[in-house]
């Protein structure tokens, strides 16, 4: 008997257009809903088959095969990772970090380290820390948690998404579809792709769903998922996940030899 194929995907609004009526698409699997961090440790556990975990996890991890062509990524500013600071970069001392992350906190630390040359502490902040009140120079907050913030007291709002474009010209990819090599993708890989289609012609419906929940106008909603988040993993988003991942080895903050293993996509170029 085939065992229910174990999904885990992220409870931010952004995931929302690739999950889309996937229960009913994936032939009963099961959708677990959590934060991106403890995806990825879930995955490498073993108690997930199939997850949208941040792409640093997958550079950490694995092995795992990556689900062509879908991703959570940004040409520009995402609106959804930002860097909550008191100071200019070149004065930050002490930095804390949304617990939640794994992808962003590291983009964080290439951007303190390769784009502005300086090293501050970097701590943990708690999901349920009040940004306002840590002991911090600079908070980094994620996912729908940053769209809602304001923190008066900082004086800037730095957007990681366009941080990351003005310094490099490329997209970013936060996040990704990573299986476990034993995982059966038969049914699966067809059912995702066409979670995406439909969520991506619904954005409209999902921002209309979600945005009282999260206490965000619904036209608000509507234009980051239509105009902000990218959904696909093209040669761009390749090329701008390859210069992300070297960085990130230079740091010593993922493995080196990692290659980009897509299900189905021998043909594809693979980055090392």
């Amino acid at each position: 008997m085939n065992r229910t194929l174990r999904i885990g995907a992220v409870t931010y609004l952004n995931t929302k257009p690739l999950i889309h009526e996937l229960e009913e698409l994936s032939d009963g699997a099961e959708l677990v809903l959590d934060l991106p961090s403890r995806l990825a440790d879930m995955l490498s556990a073993g108690e997930l088959d199939v997850a949208l975990i941040p792409v640093i996890e997958y550079f950490r991890g694995g092995p795992y095969r990556i689900i062509p062509n879908i991703a959570i990524a940004s040409h520009g500013p995402v609106l959804s990772v930002t860097l909550f600071s008191r100071k200019p970069w070149s004065e930050l001392r002490r930095v804390a970090l949304d617990v939640g992350s794994r992808t962003s906190a590291a983009l964080t630390a290439i951007l303190l380290r390769k784009r502005y040359g300086i090293r501050p502490e970097l701590v943990p902040l708690p999901m349920d820390a009040q940004a306002e009140q840590v002991d911090a120079d600079a908070v980094l907050l994620i996912g729908d948690r940053a769209m809602r913030a304001c923190l008066p007291g900082f004086a800037h709002a730095f957007d990681l998404g366009q941080e990351w474009h003005d310094w490099t010209g490329l997209p970013l990819v936060y996040a990704l579809w990573a299986a476990r090599p034993d995982a059966d993708l038969t049914v699966l890989q067809p059912a995702l792709e066409e979670a995406k289609r439909r969520g991506c012609r619904d954005v409209g419906k999902i921002a209309f769903q979600e945005a009282p929940g999260l206490e965000l106008d619904a036209g608000f909603c509507r234009r980051y998922l239509s105009n902000i988040i990218r959904f696909d993993l093209g040669p761009r988003e390749q090329a701008g996940l390859h210069h992300f991942y070297m960085l990130a080895c230079e740091l010593g903050l993922a493995r080196r030899g990692v290659h980009l293993d897509f299900h189905h996509q021998p043909d594809l170029v693979q980055s090392r």
